[in-house]
């Protein structure tokens, strides 16, 4: 009972199990993404998408091209089908750029409403500010200017403080850059410098960082990671420095589509488009003179479901939500992970607020292996926290909370994949995380009396187990063991 008081989960972040969905029907990609479980972090039971290419031309001919029109009603009605069968009980329909534009977007809307969907046209403006929320919800401490580049236009917002600020909306789709590209040497360059002068947006990004949306901004991100052998195949919260938008221009000058094709996770419907993404990306970098670049694979989509939230559930931790609801999924003891964290927390007094979270984090997946074969365990909590589904965390991060869990199930030593993610000191406190987690849980059985009626602590020599006199058996020979180990790490002596 104690327990429970104590650690009861927010109920207002979780809804009912009831699944919604939402249908972007962009300038290049139509798709539905279906929804449900956590209001603030929701998992994705289907998500699928059809290039269908609405704005190819339309800057030219001001109208939606008669093949893209009929392949994106096609998704439609099997996006109709699906969401039928699937049980969705809200849907959200939104067009943007390319039917914004097109003189017949109204009669195009008219067929996907008689189709039994409620269309919105979103306005630049609007566009704008759901791609800046987007960001905000995977990435809440994200200070700086936001590019979201679809295929008929590209949406900047300044956002901080986690707020979206001013917002523009520009007609740089990249299915337009390659006639802008087309023209004079340098025509893409004095493009976005006009129009960014003509919206007082020159300078606007100095000293803070881009944060890039949008499918083909994805695409040069897993280029990099390639180029530079990255460890982590993860996009979301990638980083790269500034003058890498320069040198992918040079690199996609000189590569083959073949070389292209071979890049893990790189789509080959997105490759024809790649060198203008990154053009219209080193303009930018010119204009806006920002000083790096970080990857958001939250966008307009999760901006909608992220702005319909009240104030309270969007104030919640994404990845404290989302690592407790897996705990609680996965987990024998619902109020474990938390109970854990607290038992731990007096031996990490001097931590930042940043690695108080994620040891956290951490804490709320200690259980969730427990099922796994017993010689696979510590494999499964290095994959739970490098690989799982974590918004509001970079590469460090995971590498951390994987080592931990690592460390908690009994791996030995390091892997070379955490080593190459942060550094000595870095995982010399995840190792710590992860064997005080180890303690406590063979201490307890992983379950709350013994961990409420104990404590640890240290002093100058000794790292002190506490325990209530009806609990003093619980200090076998197990338990004995993994507390030498804990002290050891901390270079002190075990007392009980």
């Amino acid at each position: 009972m104690v327990a429970a008081s104590l650690f009861r989960l927010n109920k207002a972040a979780v809804q009912d199990a009831d699944r919604f969905g939402i249908i972007d029907i962009g300038s290049n990609s139509v798709r539905l993404v279906v929804y449900e479980g956590s209001a603030r972090i929701p998992a994705i039971l289907f998500n699928e998408k059809i290039l269908a290419g609405l704005g190819r031309g339309i800057g030219e001919t001001g109208v939606l091209e008669a093949g893209s029109v009929e392949r994106a009603m096609t998704a439609l009605r099997r996006f109709s089908l699906l969401a039928d069968e699937m049980g969705v009980t809200r849907m959200r329909t939104v067009a943007t750029a390319a039917v914004r534009d097109a003189s017949n977007g109204p009669k195009f809307l008219k067929r996907i409403a008689d189709l039994g969907f409620h269309p919105e046209l979103l306005s630049g403006e609007e566009e704008a500010r759901m791609a800046g929320e987007g960001v905000l919800s995977g990435i809440p401490d994200a200070e700086g200017i936001v590019g979201d580049l679809g295929g008929g236009s590209l949406e900047l917002v300044r956002v901080g403080g986690g707020k979206v600020h001013e917002c523009v909306s520009f007609p740089l789709g990249v299915l337009r850059i390659a006639a802008l590209r087309a023209g004079k040497p340098g025509s893409i360059d004095r493009t976005v410098t006009k129009l960014l002068k003509k919206a007082d947006w020159i300078g606007k990004g100095e000293g803070l960082p881009f944060y890039m949306v949008g499918g083909s901004w994805r695409a040069l991100a897993r280029l990099d990671m390639h180029l530079s052998d990255y460890a982590l195949p993860i996009v979301h919260n990638y980083r790269m420095a500034a003058p890498e938008a320069q040198r992918l221009v040079r690199v996609l000058a000189h590569i083959g589509s073949r070389t292209l094709r071979a890049v893990p996770g790189l789509s080959s419907a997105r490759i024809p488009m790649l060198a203008d993404a990154a053009a219209l990306l080193a303009a930018l970098s010119k204009g806006l003179k920002f000083n790096g670049l970080v990857v958001s694979a939250n966008g307009l989509r999760e901006g909608l479901l992220y702005h319909s939230l009240p104030e309270e559930i969007r104030a919640l931790d994404p990845l404290i939500c989302a690592t407790r609801e897996e705990g609680q999924v996965n987990g024998r003891f619902p109020e474990h992970g938390d109970l854990l964290n607290r038992w731990i927390a007096p031996l990490f007094m001097d931590e930042s607020l940043a690695d108080e979270r994620l040891r956290h984090a951490a804490c709320l997946l200690a259980d969730s292996g427990w099922r796994a074969h017993p010689e696979f365990r510590a494999e499964r909590g290095l994959d739970a926290g490098l690989h799982g589904n974590w918004t509001g965390i970079d590469a460090r991060g995971r590498a951390m909370m994987a080592h931990a869990l690592y460390v908690s199930f009994g791996g030995p030593g390091r892997t070379d994949i955490v080593t190459r993610l942060c550094d000595s000191e870095d995982l010399a406190r995840a190792e710590r995380w992860g064997l005080a987690m180890r303690l406590a849980q063979r201490l307890s059985g992983g379950v709350a009396k013994p961990l409420l009626d104990s404590s640890v602590s240290l002093s100058p020599s000794l790292l002190r187990l506490s325990l209530s006199p009806d609990h003093r058996e619980l200090y076998g020979e197990t338990v004995e063991r993994r507390h030498k180990m804990l002290a050891a790490a901390f270079g002190l002596k075990p007392a009980v």
